[in-house]
């Protein structure tokens, strides 16, 4: 499957800012379940972009503006090919060890009502309680939006047993590292099979390390794991860590953030003009 993605983030100031800082972590990485055809990040503004990796494997770009700013328009576009790897990771680098993502955040504390939830998955091979975990979850706590915001720890969404796909991302990892094993937040985007292009964010699922496996993809959310209709970008030990847009102002007054996202499929048509102009 070839995705089409274009994402404008908007950062609106009641007065203009004298000095904008983000740390981008939009841009996907071509592994054996994804070829980055194409991608490119433009700015409104006069900005400065410098490309680094963190600790976990993500590309990311800190932005700089070089003067005074009322509007940042930050608009990401690209195409990535996909194949079906059944949610199984393949051709990441990994720098750290798998332990490393048993450590608890702030965001992915488990509380006693999770751990409790957790002790219900019962035995059996690890992929097996996972995929068990997932399905519990996905029963228990309803998709909602609204009913959180990004501030939103596990136990908060567990608690009103409703969220949106990071609380499910979160929650799942909470167990999972209870069960003792190593788990992450994924960002990434989704190609929806209802036709429906817009979108209100990116998307959120998990991951979780299985012995003689590596990293196995648990999409909560939906109950099932990632297909070729997902696109992969940032990987952390919660939504923190992974999030696609973090950074601060100086100056500016209040600030006001809009992001307007488009996942489409590519057509037999478009792919063939591409062929034809090639």
């Amino acid at each position: 499957m070839r995705i089409l993605i274009d994402y404008e983030t908007r950062y609106a100031y009641t007065s203009p800012a004298r000095f904008i800082v983000q740390t981008l972590r939009v841009t996907p990485r071509s592994v054996e379940a994804q070829q980055v055809r194409d991608w490119r990040i433009e700015t409104n503004v006069d900005a400065r972009l410098r490309r680094s990796e963190d600790s976990f494997g993500n590309i990311v770009h800190m932005l700089y503006t070089e003067r005074p700013t009322e509007l940042l328009t930050v608009r990401v576009t690209g195409e990535v090919a996909t194949t079906n790897t059944s949610g199984v990771l393949l051709g990441v680098p990994e720098r750290l060890s798998p332990l490393v993502y048993l450590r608890e955040t702030e965001l992915t504390r488990a509380d006693a009502a999770i751990r409790a939830f957790a002790d219900q998955v019962g035995p059996g091979d690890d992929l097996s309680r996972l995929h068990r975990l997932m399905r519990m979850i996905h029963a228990e706590v309803a998709f909602m939006v609204g009913a959180t915001t990004a501030s939103h720890t596990a136990a908060d969404a567990f608690a009103q047993r409703q969220g949106v796909c990071q609380d499910h991302a979160q929650i799942f990892i909470a167990c999972a590292r209870r069960l003792g094993i190593p788990a992450r937040y994924i960002s990434g985007h989704l190609h929806r099979s209802d036709g429906q292009e817009l979108q209100d964010a990116a998307h959120a699922w998990a991951e979780a390390w299985v012995q003689g496996l590596g990293w196995v993809g648990f999409d909560v959310a939906n109950g099932i794991a990632p297909t070729e209709h997902y696109v992969r970008v940032a990987a952390g030990l919660d939504a923190l860590g992974a999030t696609p847009f973090r950074g601060t102002a100086y100056g500016g007054g209040r600030g006001k953030m809009s992001v307007t996202l488009r996942v489409r499929q590519m057509q037999q048509t478009q792919q063939q003009q591409q062929k034809i102009g090639a």
